[in-house]
């Protein structure tokens, strides 16, 4: 009986035995509960005017340089109606001082010089052409023509040292819109909000941060017309010969004036109705 009662204690001993080092925690090594594995941060959503920043550089990086774009315009007519027209665009940068801009197309056949020392226009449709003197830079150049004679030459923002200082100035509100293909080219998708316009770019996202596509909305005008230009043929070390940016007049041309901002609204006053002008007196109390 003493016998029975030994080996049912040790039978007993060895199932518990079992028992337990069939349990989680005991026993075998692969039997640990594993180790919680850390969460893989998110990846930060790119910053738009990072990007933008860094196609300005690399633009700046590049004393000389060449492109083309293939553009397309709106204009409203009757009713908000909207037509496209179309042209094409060639432009040459030699930095500091020489640009050259050649567009034709649908309503657009002109060409645009700057030297160094002064900016020539010319129509070739109409055979005219116009000089003004312009500062020693590409950037103050082209800000001397657009503040004091209204001219917009299209995508010559692009050719200064102070491309994004132009680009971004008054945004209100900056997007990163996300990745995209511009005609087989991955980009990144930004987008822009100022008063009066919104615009796009996508810019290459390999080593060359090159802008593709470009496109400004004229929200505040009638029908909202678009402008688009899609990026062709850069070229970062052209052979570009001096004689490029120097203008020669053809055979026949006429040239004629700019007109100033100023003198256009001299004229529109001297023109208006004498019921619809203001006295000067009357400008000053009212600070106009």
């Amino acid at each position: 009986m003493k016998k029975l009662c030994y080996l049912y204690r040790v039978l007993l001993t060895t199932l518990l035995g079992l028992i337990l080092l069939s349990l989680p925690g005991w026993g075998a090594e692969e039997g640990k509960t594993p180790a919680p594995q850390a969460a893989k941060p998110e990846a930060a959503t790119p910053q738009p005017e990072q990007i933008l920043q860094q196609m300005c550089d690399f633009l700046k990086s590049n004393n000389q340089f060449s492109f083309k774009a293939e553009c397309t315009d709106d204009r409203v007519y009757t009713a908000g109606k909207k037509l496209q027209f179309a042209f094409d665009l060639e432009a040459y940068v030699q930095r500091p001082d020489k640009l050259r801009i050649n567009a034709a197309g649908d309503l657009e056949n002109k060409q645009f010089f700057y030297d160094g020392k002064s900016i020539t226009l010319y129509d070739k449709s109409h055979n005219h052409y116009a000089v003004m003197e312009a500062p020693a830079t590409i950037g103050e150049a082209i800000d001397k023509a657009h503040r004091e004679y209204g001219l917009r030459v299209a995508l010559a923002d692009l050719t200064g040292s102070n491309a994004c200082a132009l680009m971004t100035a008054g945004v209100k509100h900056a997007l990163y819109v996300g990745e995209g293909i511009v005609r087989g080219v991955k980009c990144h998708h930004l987008a822009f909000d100022k008063k009066n316009i919104h615009w796009q770019i996508w810019i290459d996202a390999g080593e060359q941060t090159l802008p593709r596509k470009l496109i400004i909305n004229e929200k505040r005008l009638p029908a909202s017309p678009q402008w688009t230009a899609y990026f062709t043929e850069w070229n970062l070390s052209p052979q570009i010969s001096e004689s490029l940016f120097v203008f020669t007049p053809p055979q026949g041309a006429i040239k004629t004036k700019f007109v100033s901002l100023k003198e256009m609204a001299a004229q529109q006053q001297k023109a208006a109705p004498a019921g619809k002008k203001k006295p000067a007196a009357e400008k000053e109390k009212k600070g106009e």
